[in-house]
């Protein structure tokens, strides 16, 4: 359903990782594992020599392989405590992904990897039969290579974040979802060496995100969901992508047709902006770049998440074992291309697959 989720989330996953309050739309005791392999082909053209970072004119795909994505949700609901609430635990990919021409002498080893990893906890309470609320709170280890063309090594670092969030059910048929997560802050200690030798550290962060999300069931009798989401990313305030990216609107639209009482077939489409900026002189994450604006246009180049268009299908099997549902999806993103001064970059090919594992303990799944 191209990720829309913050009304009415049809996974554990996305629950707890994004609206909260969601959790009280799943009763009993309910585990989750999912995983998609992700992949790519970003090519990069650099029309002119960067003196400062000893990097001349080539053009070349990025060999860096697809990412294997896993995430692994678990919730409980209380409510057969005497509580309105229900809690959930998650280990969530938050990011995987990277370019590497370090096989291109004319890239003097150009390589940028980004991973990062979050322990959730979260919890979801009702305060009426139509408000729900909910707050969580992350734990995140991430882990950053480049993107300062061979001057900088993989580094850790830990950060924590927080959400709320808000359920409201305007009838039987309609809900009304929305959500505030914080920026997470890391600092990458001696991440990168300056050309004199003195290692510099890198500020990085997650950017605050608030979402708000629709959800109707009216049509085809109940059998068919309709959803929306708009995500808003703060990328203005959060250290290192502010010198990279403008503040980005996303749009993702998803339906769900239950084709019978076992089966559930899932259509979407998302759209969000292009967050790449206009260049000026600056530093990234308090690294001063060489070689001014081109510098920084080429540091852009390899974090530019330009695909703005993408398309996903999938399918639900429910009860395949006695309380084992199971869930199978695919994704296309378009081809796009950018210009960010003499460097172009060129982003197709980009599909993913993957799966989901949900066994269900006690009574229910997903509450009507």
């Amino acid at each position: 359903m191209a990720g829309v989720s913050i009304a009415t989330p049809q996974d554990l996953q996305s629950a707890i990782n994004g609206n909260p309050a969601t959790l009280r739309q799943f009763s009993g005791t309910q585990f989750s594992f999912g995983g998609a392999w992700a992949d790519v082909d970003y090519r990069i053209s650099q029309a002119t020599p960067l003196p400062g970072v000893g990097v001349t004119p080539f053009s070349a795909t990025s060999d860096t392989p697809g990412s294997l994505l896993g995430n692994i949700g678990v919730t409980k609901n209380l409510d057969e405590l005497g509580l309105p609430a229900t809690f959930g635990l998650g280990l969530m990919s938050n990011a995987g992904a990277g370019v590497d021409f370090r096989d291109i002498p004319a890239s003097n080893g150009t390589s940028a990897q980004y991973l990062a990893l979050d322990m959730i906890t979260a919890i979801g309470m009702d305060l009426t039969e139509e408000l729900s609320l909910g707050a969580s709170l992350t734990i995140g280890t991430s882990f950053l290579d480049g993107p300062f063309v061979d001057l900088g090594g993989m580094t850790p670092d830990y950060g924590i974040r927080g959400s709320i969030g808000a359920i409201y059910k305007v009838d039987c048929n309609t809900s009304l979802g929305a959500y505030w997560q914080s920026k997470k802050n890391f600092t990458f200690e001696n991440a990168v060496l300056t050309p004199g030798g003195t290692p510099v550290d890198v500020n990085f962060d997650h950017p605050t995100n608030i979402g708000f999300g629709v959800s109707n069931r009216s049509l085809m009798e109940g059998r068919l969901l309709l959803a929306s989401d708009i995500i808003f990313k703060d990328h203005s305030n959060a250290d290192f992508l502010k010198a990279l990216y403008r503040d980005q609107w996303a749009f993702q639209f998803g339906s769900q047709f239950a084709a019978t009482d076992c089966v559930l077939l899932r259509l979407g489409y998302a759209y969000n902006q292009n967050p790449m900026r206009e260049a000026r002189p600056a530093t990234i994450g308090g690294v001063t770049v060489p070689d001014g604006v081109p510098g920084l246009r080429y540091v852009q180049s390899q974090f530019a998440p330009i695909s703005q268009h993408r398309i996903t299908t999938g399918i639900g099997l429910q009860d395949i074992l006695p309380g084992i549902d199971v869930d199978l999806f695919g994704g296309y993103g378009f081809s796009e291309t950018d210009q960010l001064a003499a460097t172009t970059i060129d982003f197709s090919g980009n599909y993913w697959i993957g799966f989901g594992t949900t066994w269900r303990f006690g009574p229910g799944s997903i509450q009507e």
